[in-house]
């Protein structure tokens, strides 16, 4: 159990104002106030009625990293790390800080690396991040309170969570983590697990990702229910090219789970797919009315 205790402290210092009208929310917990062996670091996901929330979702901008892969954009701006308004804020944000730490599989993928964001040919001083940035950035205020706990609490592990676009901001920081070469961060981390996220990168930063995230077990969970749309976009196909990787675990609308590498309907619209969608959503919809008296309060509608 999390102690309920701290988290009015934290949901007090962790919103984090980016670029005047985004804001990205995050949390962290401990499970003991002292000697901690547990952390949630939560980003809070979409809000039904925020526009800039749902613009985020169906942006379809990228930001390269040559020979890494491609990342979306929206969602970098949320995490804090540039702006598409000075794309060289990516460039100095994304650096790739070293390559010698990594699994024999990421040294693999890593080796042609060599490119405009390695250390080598970066001419951009990589010894500290101004504190002005530091202060408007959710990843690193996310990561200096991160090493903070570690001081605190030496035995601790932590786990990255967040739901529809915050899913997409917990996988993305662990991202930047090895792009920074964070290698004590990311030791202590024992799992992402998203739910509804969209997809963020393409095939190539899956790949690159993987080789990180799956050793000595897989580490990166992403739950999708049924035909929610969120975790369809952007478009998995040849104009697109955005992939989603990790182990899926998805659930239909009886709630029974099924381990696989990809959601059905990977792209949500389509003939085939329109009749069963609109029948399960009545179902659903039916179903709510009643849930609340068949299976306990716990599953009333809020």
């Amino acid at each position: 159990m999390f102690n309920g205790a701290l988290i009015p402290f934290v949901i007090g210092n962790h919103f984090i104002d980016y670029q005047n009208k985004k804001a990205t929310q995050v949390f962290l917990l401990c499970d003991k106030p002292k000697d901690a062996t547990l952390i949630l670091i939560s980003f809070r996901g979409t809000e039904p009625f925020d526009a800039d929330d749902w613009s985020t979702d169906f942006d379809y901008s990228w930001y390269e990293i040559p020979n890494l892969g491609k990342l979306h954009m929206g969602f970098l701006e949320a995490l804090g790390v540039g702006n598409r308004e000075d794309t060289a804020s990516f460039y100095y944000h994304l650096q790739k800080r070293s390559t010698k730490h990594c699994y024999p599989e990421a040294a693999e993928v890593e080796s042609s690396n060599e490119g405009p964001h390695s250390e080598r040919s970066s001419g951009i001083d990589k010894k500290g991040i101004p504190p002005e940035i530091v202060e408007m950035s959710a990843y690193y205020v996310v990561r200096e309170k991160l090493k903070t706990l570690f001081e605190e609490h030496k035995n601790a592990k932590y786990i990255v969570t967040g739901h529809s676009l915050g899913g997409a901001l917990a996988i993305l920081f662990p991202t930047v983590l090895v792009l920074h070469d964070e290698t004590n961060l990311l030791q202590k981390l024992l799992g992402v697990y998203t739910f509804g996220q969209p997809r963020f990168g393409n095939k190539q930063l899956g790949r690159f990702m993987e080789a990180h995230l799956n050793h000595p077990v897989p580490k990166y969970f992403k739950v999708v229910y049924c035909n929610d749309l969120v975790p369809r976009l952007p478009y998995d196909d040849k104009i697109f090219l955005y992939k989603h990787f990790g182990v899926c675990l998805y659930y239909n609308s009886c709630f029974i789970k099924q381990k696989m590498d990809e959601e059905p309907n990977k792209n949500y619209f389509g003939i085939t797919h329109m009749i069963p969608e609109h029948l399960i959503a009545i179902w659903e919809l039916i179903r709510s009315l009643t849930m609340g008296y068949t299976r306990g309060p716990e599953y009333k509608e809020g």
